[in-house]
């Protein structure tokens, strides 16, 4: 078995890890990532991100990458209309450009770190078999491949299902009652045009009846929906979505009654797949683990109604990598200061995820979001 030793080993490598090995490579200082996936192409990443000023932006200003992201931003994203079950447009927002949560797709923001790494920082199809103490702050990672890494500072970016959390902490996700049918229209305005009229140019939402759509006009002209259901953990395992058609059906079973226009953003799919929405407990923490550490999904994974997971792993990977550099030789000080912020700075982000999960499929969820998004700047 082959094993190598990086000083700072990186398990995973999404926007969160990617961030910190950017802003350590900025301050000199060398970091591996180590990636389950084969490659930077091995899957799509999709998906729209709306890219905040006080935490994802604030990442990438740290990373020196502000003005590569703006050269990505798309356009007209941050337009929002939500509708109610019969198809009314009870509000409407315009992207007139003043806003501080610009949208960019994940994929180009991905690259975007990606191409400003040093060759060589990232060891692609590395799936962790094993993580293990060695005494002294030094761990041992082994991977499917036969191989092994030691590291006098490993970082777990890997995610929900994390497989460095267990060094220091036995928390796990837990289902949030909620499941997404995941689904995209491709060419939308040619091949759709009713779906992309119904979604507008930037985020969308329609609910009631304590569920709800969920979509974004990506920057290729598709759309990207997210339809939501309060479901049993297992419902997904009693419908087929390899059966298309079926599946559907299924789906659909759920919004009888619906607008045409908001049943057709399943209908007319082209693809169809079910997503759990999983959560660590609000306030998820660990006591001070000599060498060890967890960012974004990893440290906090949170339902999506924040819109906060991917700003926060960028900003978690930045912050931890600036306390890295200002604590040179000093890994434990770096640590306890990087989680002293992150702590808190997390669980009011879960918080408020898991507020809106609550009132978005509640009983009046349309409702409280009409107040919500009507009742001034301050409230959202």
């Amino acid at each position: 078995m082959s094993t190598s030793h990086p000083p700072i080993a990186i398990i995973g490598a999404g926007l969160g890890g990617l961030i910190a090995a950017r802003v350590l490579h900025v301050n000199g200082i060398e970091s591996a990532i180590f990636e389950r996936e084969a490659s930077a192409t091995a899957r799509t990443q999709g998906g729209m991100l709306d890219i905040h000023e006080d935490s994802g932006q604030k990442a990438l200003h740290a990373a020196g990458l502000h003005d590569g992201f703006l050269e990505i931003v798309h356009e007209g994203g941050e337009a929002m209309r939500l509708l109610g079950p019969d198809g009314t447009v009870h509000v409407a927002e315009e992207d007139d450009g003043s806003g501080d949560r610009p949208e960019a797709d994940r994929g180009d923001l991905r690259d975007l770190l990606l191409n400003s790494l040093p060759d060589g920082t990232i060891h692609w199809d590395r799936k962790v078999t094993g993580a293990r103490a060695l005494g002294d702050g030094r761990h041992e990672v082994t991977f499917a491949d036969g191989s092994a890494l030691t590291t006098d500072l490993l970082i777990g970016a890997d995610g929900a299902w994390s497989r460095i959390r267990p060094l220091v902490s036995a928390a796990e996700p837990a289902y949030t009652g909620v499941s997404f049918a995941e689904s995209d229209l491709f060419d939308a305005d040619t091949r759709h045009p009713r779906s992309a009229a119904v979604v507008g140019g930037g985020f969308f939402i329609a609910l009631g009846d304590e569920r709800g759509f969920l979509a974004h006009r990506e920057s290729d002209g598709s759309l990207h929906v997210y339809t939501a259901l309060k479901v049993d953990e297992g419902w997904p395992d009693t419908v087929d979505f390899t059966d298309h058609a079926a599946a559907k059906a299924a789906v659909l079973a759920h919004f009888e009654g619906w607008d045409d226009g908001l049943r057709g953003l399943v209908a007319d799919a082209e693809t169809l797949t079910p997503r759990r929405i999983h959560a660590l407990p609000v306030g998820h923490r660990w006591d001070r683990t000599a060498g060890v550490t967890l960012l974004g999904d990893a440290a906090h994974l949170m339902s999506p109604f924040a819109g906060e997971g991917a700003n926060l792993a960028m900003l978690d990977g930045a912050e931890l990598a600036l306390a890295i550099a200002a604590h040179p030789g000093d890994t434990e000080a770096a640590l306890a200061a990087y989680e002293e912020a992150l702590f808190p700075r997390s669980e009011a982000s879960a918080t408020e995820s898991a507020a809106n999960l609550d009132t978005m499929f509640g009983e009046r969820g349309l409702e409280e979001m009409v107040a919500l998004f009507t009742s001034g700047p301050a409230a959202h």
